[in-house]
Protein backbone atom coordinates (compact mmCIF):
# COMPACT_ATOMS: atom_id res chain seq x y z
CA UNK A 1 0.00 0.00 0.00
CA UNK A 2 1.37 3.39 -0.97
CA UNK A 3 1.82 5.78 1.92
CA UNK A 4 0.69 3.02 4.29
CA UNK A 5 2.63 4.59 7.13
CA UNK A 6 0.26 7.55 6.94
CA UNK A 7 -2.94 5.54 7.01
CA UNK A 8 -5.25 5.11 9.99
CA UNK A 9 -7.67 2.20 10.33
CA UNK A 10 -10.64 1.76 12.65
CA UNK A 11 -11.46 -1.89 13.30
CA UNK A 12 -14.62 -2.53 15.30
CA UNK A 13 -14.85 -5.65 17.40
CA UNK A 14 -11.08 -6.03 17.37
CA UNK A 15 -10.66 -7.57 20.82
CA UNK A 16 -10.62 -11.13 19.53
CA UNK A 17 -11.21 -13.41 16.56
CA UNK A 18 -11.21 -11.96 13.07
CA UNK A 19 -11.13 -8.40 14.36
CA UNK A 20 -7.93 -8.98 16.29
CA UNK A 21 -6.28 -10.75 13.35
CA UNK A 22 -7.23 -7.85 11.07
CA UNK A 23 -5.92 -5.24 13.48
CA UNK A 24 -2.61 -7.09 13.76
CA UNK A 25 -2.32 -7.53 9.98
CA UNK A 26 -2.96 -3.86 9.29
CA UNK A 27 -0.43 -2.91 11.93
CA UNK A 28 2.17 -5.07 10.19
CA UNK A 29 1.86 -2.69 7.24
CA UNK A 30 2.61 0.29 9.53
CA UNK A 31 -1.02 1.39 9.58
CA UNK A 32 -2.14 3.05 12.80
CA UNK A 33 -5.00 1.04 14.29
CA UNK A 34 -7.94 2.33 16.30
CA UNK A 35 -9.03 -0.68 18.38
CA UNK A 36 -12.68 -0.92 19.39
CA UNK A 37 -14.38 -3.53 21.52
CA UNK A 38 -16.92 -3.81 24.32
CA UNK A 39 -14.53 -5.90 26.41
CA UNK A 40 -11.65 -3.89 27.85
CA UNK A 41 -9.49 -6.90 28.74
CA UNK A 42 -9.69 -8.28 25.20
CA UNK A 43 -9.05 -4.89 23.62
CA UNK A 44 -6.05 -4.29 25.84
CA UNK A 45 -4.68 -7.68 24.84
CA UNK A 46 -4.88 -6.67 21.17
CA UNK A 47 -3.25 -3.36 22.05
CA UNK A 48 -0.39 -5.15 23.80
CA UNK A 49 0.21 -7.42 20.78
CA UNK A 50 0.35 -4.46 18.41
CA UNK A 51 2.61 -2.39 20.61
CA UNK A 52 4.90 -5.36 21.27
CA UNK A 53 5.48 -5.59 17.53
CA UNK A 54 6.21 -1.86 17.30
CA UNK A 55 2.84 -0.74 15.99
CA UNK A 56 0.82 2.35 16.86
CA UNK A 57 -2.72 1.96 18.19
CA UNK A 58 -5.32 3.40 20.52
CA UNK A 59 -8.23 1.96 22.52
CA UNK A 60 -11.90 2.86 22.33
CA UNK A 61 -13.99 0.72 24.67
CA UNK A 62 -17.68 0.87 23.85
CA UNK A 63 -20.62 -0.18 21.72
CA UNK A 64 -20.25 0.40 17.98
CA UNK A 65 -24.05 0.36 17.68
CA UNK A 66 -24.42 3.36 19.99
CA UNK A 67 -24.52 6.58 17.98
CA UNK A 68 -23.10 8.86 20.66
CA UNK A 69 -20.20 6.51 21.30
CA UNK A 70 -19.43 6.14 17.60
CA UNK A 71 -19.48 9.89 17.07
CA UNK A 72 -17.10 10.45 19.98
CA UNK A 73 -14.78 7.62 18.91
CA UNK A 74 -14.45 8.82 15.34
CA UNK A 75 -14.09 12.48 16.26
CA UNK A 76 -11.44 11.72 18.88
CA UNK A 77 -9.51 9.46 16.50
CA UNK A 78 -9.51 12.06 13.74
CA UNK A 79 -8.40 14.69 16.24
CA UNK A 80 -5.58 12.45 17.45
CA UNK A 81 -4.34 11.03 14.15
CA UNK A 82 -5.63 13.44 11.50
CA UNK A 83 -7.94 11.05 9.67
CA UNK A 84 -9.56 7.65 9.43
CA UNK A 85 -8.69 6.16 6.06
CA UNK A 86 -9.79 2.56 6.51
CA UNK A 87 -12.91 1.34 8.28
CA UNK A 88 -13.41 -2.35 8.99
CA UNK A 89 -16.95 -2.97 10.24
CA UNK A 90 -16.20 -6.28 11.92
CA UNK A 91 -18.25 -5.95 15.12
CA UNK A 92 -21.14 -8.37 15.34
CA UNK A 93 -23.21 -10.60 17.56
CA UNK A 94 -24.57 -14.10 17.01
CA UNK A 95 -27.52 -15.94 18.53
CA UNK A 96 -28.75 -19.40 17.40
CA UNK A 97 -32.38 -18.99 18.52
CA UNK A 98 -35.08 -20.49 16.21
CA UNK A 99 -37.27 -17.78 14.67
CA UNK A 100 -40.46 -18.63 16.57
CA UNK A 101 -38.54 -18.33 19.83
CA UNK A 102 -36.83 -15.00 19.14
CA UNK A 103 -38.14 -12.28 21.46
CA UNK A 104 -38.31 -8.79 19.98
CA UNK A 105 -35.53 -7.57 22.28
CA UNK A 106 -33.16 -10.25 20.95
CA UNK A 107 -34.14 -9.49 17.34
CA UNK A 108 -33.33 -5.83 17.86
CA UNK A 109 -30.09 -6.67 19.68
CA UNK A 110 -28.78 -8.81 16.81
CA UNK A 111 -29.88 -6.37 14.09
CA UNK A 112 -28.34 -3.48 16.00
CA UNK A 113 -25.09 -5.28 16.76
CA UNK A 114 -24.50 -6.27 13.14
CA UNK A 115 -26.33 -3.84 10.86
CA UNK A 116 -26.79 -0.63 12.84
CA UNK A 117 -23.15 -0.63 13.94
CA UNK A 118 -22.07 -0.88 10.30
CA UNK A 119 -24.38 1.98 9.30
CA UNK A 120 -23.32 4.30 12.14
CA UNK A 121 -19.57 3.85 11.69
CA UNK A 122 -19.81 4.16 7.92
CA UNK A 123 -21.91 7.32 8.12
CA UNK A 124 -19.48 8.95 10.52
CA UNK A 125 -16.21 8.24 8.64
CA UNK A 126 -17.38 9.15 5.14
CA UNK A 127 -16.97 12.95 5.45
CA UNK A 128 -13.30 12.56 6.42
CA UNK A 129 -12.68 10.15 3.55
CA UNK A 130 -14.46 12.48 1.12
CA UNK A 131 -12.24 15.34 2.23
CA UNK A 132 -9.13 13.21 1.71
CA UNK A 133 -10.29 11.84 -1.64
CA UNK A 134 -9.44 8.30 -0.53
CA UNK A 135 -11.01 5.69 1.66
CA UNK A 136 -11.61 1.99 2.17
CA UNK A 137 -14.72 0.65 3.89
CA UNK A 138 -14.87 -3.10 4.46
CA UNK A 139 -18.09 -4.52 5.85
CA UNK A 140 -18.54 -7.96 7.34
CA UNK A 141 -21.45 -9.89 5.94
CA UNK A 142 -21.37 -13.70 5.89
CA UNK A 143 -22.36 -16.72 3.84
CA UNK A 144 -25.57 -16.12 5.82
CA UNK A 145 -26.09 -12.97 3.76
CA UNK A 146 -26.26 -15.00 0.56
CA UNK A 147 -27.92 -18.17 1.83
CA UNK A 148 -28.81 -18.83 5.48
CA UNK A 149 -26.68 -18.85 8.58
CA UNK A 150 -24.83 -22.03 9.44
CA UNK A 151 -25.17 -21.54 13.20
CA UNK A 152 -27.04 -18.27 13.73
CA UNK A 153 -30.75 -17.46 13.77
CA UNK A 154 -33.02 -15.64 11.31
CA UNK A 155 -32.09 -12.28 12.82
CA UNK A 156 -28.41 -12.92 12.05
CA UNK A 157 -29.22 -13.99 8.48
CA UNK A 158 -31.42 -10.91 7.97
CA UNK A 159 -28.73 -8.55 9.29
CA UNK A 160 -25.99 -10.04 7.15
CA UNK A 161 -28.16 -9.90 4.02
CA UNK A 162 -28.96 -6.26 4.75
CA UNK A 163 -25.25 -5.47 5.05
CA UNK A 164 -24.79 -6.58 1.44
CA UNK A 165 -27.46 -4.10 0.33
CA UNK A 166 -25.95 -1.35 2.44
CA UNK A 167 -22.54 -2.09 0.94
CA UNK A 168 -23.77 -1.78 -2.65
CA UNK A 169 -25.72 1.40 -2.00
CA UNK A 170 -22.89 3.10 -0.12
CA UNK A 171 -20.39 2.11 -2.82
CA UNK A 172 -22.56 3.80 -5.45
CA UNK A 173 -22.85 7.01 -3.45
CA UNK A 174 -19.18 7.49 -2.58
CA UNK A 175 -17.26 6.10 -5.56
CA UNK A 176 -16.67 9.56 -7.03
CA UNK A 177 -14.71 10.52 -3.92
CA UNK A 178 -12.11 7.77 -4.27
CA UNK A 179 -13.78 5.61 -1.61
CA UNK A 180 -14.38 1.92 -2.17
CA UNK A 181 -16.90 -0.08 -0.16
CA UNK A 182 -16.86 -3.87 -0.18
CA UNK A 183 -18.20 -6.74 1.88
CA UNK A 184 -16.60 -9.94 3.09
CA UNK A 185 -18.70 -13.09 3.36
CA UNK A 186 -16.82 -15.52 5.59
CA UNK A 187 -18.09 -19.03 6.13
CA UNK A 188 -17.44 -20.86 9.37
CA UNK A 189 -14.24 -19.36 10.78
CA UNK A 190 -12.47 -20.75 13.83
CA UNK A 191 -13.24 -17.91 16.24
CA UNK A 192 -14.24 -17.69 19.86
CA UNK A 193 -17.74 -16.58 18.84
CA UNK A 194 -18.27 -19.77 16.85
CA UNK A 195 -16.78 -21.95 19.57
CA UNK A 196 -19.02 -20.25 22.14
CA UNK A 197 -22.12 -20.94 20.06
CA UNK A 198 -21.81 -24.60 19.05
CA UNK A 199 -20.10 -27.68 20.42
CA UNK A 200 -16.73 -28.97 19.27
CA UNK A 201 -18.52 -32.03 17.88
CA UNK A 202 -20.80 -29.82 15.78
CA UNK A 203 -17.81 -27.84 14.56
CA UNK A 204 -16.14 -31.01 13.33
CA UNK A 205 -19.33 -32.18 11.58
CA UNK A 206 -19.63 -28.88 9.75
CA UNK A 207 -15.96 -28.89 8.80
CA UNK A 208 -16.23 -32.42 7.41
CA UNK A 209 -19.10 -31.30 5.16
CA UNK A 210 -17.06 -28.56 3.45
CA UNK A 211 -15.08 -29.21 0.23
CA UNK A 212 -12.04 -27.91 2.10
CA UNK A 213 -12.54 -29.97 5.22
CA UNK A 214 -11.69 -27.50 7.94
CA UNK A 215 -12.75 -24.19 9.36
CA UNK A 216 -11.13 -21.06 8.07
CA UNK A 217 -8.77 -19.18 10.32
CA UNK A 218 -8.89 -15.48 11.16
CA UNK A 219 -5.49 -14.84 9.59
CA UNK A 220 -6.79 -15.98 6.20
CA UNK A 221 -9.62 -13.48 6.48
CA UNK A 222 -7.19 -10.74 7.49
CA UNK A 223 -5.22 -11.22 4.27
CA UNK A 224 -8.34 -10.56 2.20
CA UNK A 225 -9.07 -7.46 4.26
CA UNK A 226 -5.51 -6.27 3.70
CA UNK A 227 -5.94 -6.64 -0.05
CA UNK A 228 -9.22 -4.70 -0.10
CA UNK A 229 -7.66 -1.98 2.04
CA UNK A 230 -4.78 -1.53 -0.39
CA UNK A 231 -4.33 0.45 -3.59
CA UNK A 232 -4.24 -2.89 -5.44
CA UNK A 233 -8.02 -3.12 -4.96
CA UNK A 234 -8.76 0.40 -6.19
CA UNK A 235 -11.07 -0.83 -8.99
CA UNK A 236 -13.13 -3.12 -6.75
CA UNK A 237 -16.20 -1.62 -5.13
CA UNK A 238 -19.71 -2.74 -4.27
CA UNK A 239 -18.45 -6.31 -4.31
CA UNK A 240 -18.90 -9.22 -1.92
CA UNK A 241 -15.93 -11.51 -1.42
CA UNK A 242 -16.50 -15.14 -0.41
CA UNK A 243 -14.10 -16.96 1.88
CA UNK A 244 -15.76 -20.17 2.98
CA UNK A 245 -13.77 -23.24 1.96
CA UNK A 246 -16.29 -23.98 -0.78
CA UNK A 247 -19.26 -24.22 1.57
CA UNK A 248 -21.20 -21.84 -0.67
CA UNK A 249 -20.40 -21.63 -4.37
CA UNK A 250 -22.30 -19.05 -6.45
Amino acid sequence: MSNANKKVALVTGSGRGMGRAIALRLSQEHITVVINDLNRDLAESTQELIRHSGGICSLNIGDASDEDFVNDMVEHSISEYGSIDILVNNAGVLRPTPLVDIPLAEWEFVIKGNLTSTFLCTKKVIPCMQKNGWGRIINFSSTAGKNISTVGGAHYTAAKAAILGLTRHTAKEVAEFGITVNALCPGLINTEMVRDTISDESVEKYADSFPIKRLGNPEEVSELVMFLASDKAAYITGASMDINGGDLMI
